[in-house]
């Protein structure tokens, strides 16, 4: 098994490695400053004290006011957060939510059970863009509709979806929107006023943070019902005892990937090109998945005569971790809901795998890798091609 200190890391739409800088903060929450944040003594004013600073970090990052950040445990407690605290407010107004075919589990499956609990849900296909419209969102509406929940950047393909396009439609028909922004915080600049959501949900671990710790947004004035009961937490908005070490952590991860987002439009941006181009050069039957406006960090290609879940492991064995799409999707044997969605045959489905860099990510990594996909997709197309030869003669 290759030694991890030298294996070559491109999954970070999965995870991030945690800053230098966010591990020390944490660890010095943890040792240093332990108390509980709303205890009135000196130690656990010190607590609160962190908490705070971390709040106007995240604040500072989306172009927000400190006191509409929520701190959750991570993306999908932010999103179950948003689209069960609108529907609950919502009551004897409306039930209708609208979201896209391509969001994330952490969504979709929210409105599922949201339907068993009475909502109408409306799932918008998108194009081989792999984009929603926005008209498509403004002719679901309906007098009942009380919510549009479209991502801002998907997980698989990277595609940044025309959020301010649907959420200047959704306020001045008075719905309100949501959007998933966890793949999105710290790869590109983002402004809640700009995009005029009502709702942003972010994750600690997507940029260099800790796990179990997120965000959301909401924004003042926006009816919302606590997902979370049992304290006066996070002003009423979310119950439960603040895990300070994560929130001490996730703040340092946003002043420094507020820092850190020309890099990302600029080096990153490049190397990501980069990895396209040489790969197209090298390896015949390539096509990128997705087009438009992508994040810097992300590249889904498809591999004709490929076997996606094959190549991973072979990657992995030539010391280089990837993906074949969302990492909450792994172990499952149903084919990518996003790539389907965009309309793509299932050979090419199948066959796609998902590169997403971070900062860390060197050009040099870049080449090693082109290298050893073009050794390892020529040798999965010559078991592939002798394994249908020996269907061809009755072989099984």
């Amino acid at each position: 098994m290759p030694d991890l200190k030298s294996q070559i890391y491109l999954d970070n739409s999965a995870t991030t490695r945690a800053d230098p800088e966010v591990v020390e903060a944490v660890v010095a929450a943890l040792s240093q400053n332990y108390g509980n944040a709303s205890s009135i003594h000196t130690c656990g004013q010190k607590a609160r004290t962190l908490v705070e600073d971390s709040r106007c970090e995240i604040a500072g990052l989306l172009g927000a006011e400190p006191r509409d950040v929520v701190f959750t445990s991570g993306g999908t407690e932010s999103d179950n957060a948003a689209l069960w605290g609108i529907f609950r407010s919502a009551q004897g107004r409306g039930n209708h939510i609208i979201t896209t075919r391509i969001e994330h589990p952490a969504v979709l499956a929210t409105c599922k059970v949201l339907e068993a609990a009475g909502a109408e849900v409306t799932y918008l296909p998108v194009g081989q863009s792999g984009a929603v419209a926005p008209e498509a969102a403004a002719a679901a509406v309906t007098d009942r509709t009380i919510l549009i929940s479209v991502m801002h950047s998907n997980n698989e393909t990277g595609v940044i979806q025309p959020v301010a396009e649907i959420a200047k439609m959704a306020r001045e028909r008075g719905i309100a929107m949501h959007t998933d922004a966890v793949q999105s915080v710290g790869k590109v600049p983002l402004d809640v006023e700009v995009l005029g959501v009502d709702l942003l949900s972010l994750s600690g671990h997507k940029f260099h943070g800790p796990k179990g710790i997120g965000a959301l947004w909401i924004r003042k004035g926006c009816r919302f019902t606590p997902f979370m009961t049992g304290g006066s937490h996070e002003r009423r908005r979310r119950a439960g005892t603040e895990n300070v070490p994560a929130i001490a952590g996730l703040g340092v991860a946003a002043r420094l990937a507020r820092a850190r987002l020309p890099e990302m439009a600029g080096r990153v941006a490049g190397l990501r090109d980069r990895l396209e181009r040489r790969v197209a050069e090298l390896i015949p039957g390539v096509g990128v998945n997705g087009s438009g406006g992508r994040l810097p960090t992300v590249s889904s290609m498809s591999f004709e005569r490929v076997e996606g879940e094959a190549a991973v492991i072979a990657m992995d064995l030539e010391g280089i971790a990837l993906s074949t799409g969302s990492a909450c999707s792994s172990g499952s044997i149903e084919p990518s809901h996003v790539l389907t969605a965009m309309g793509l045959r299932q050979e090419v489905v199948q066959g796609s795998l998902r590169f997403s860099l971070s900062r860390h990510t060197s050009e040099g990594e870049i080449e090693r890798t082109v290298e050893a996909l073009a050794r390892v997709v020529e040798r999965l197309r010559g078991l592939s091609g002798r394994a249908h030869a020996g269907e061809g003669r009755g072989l099984r």
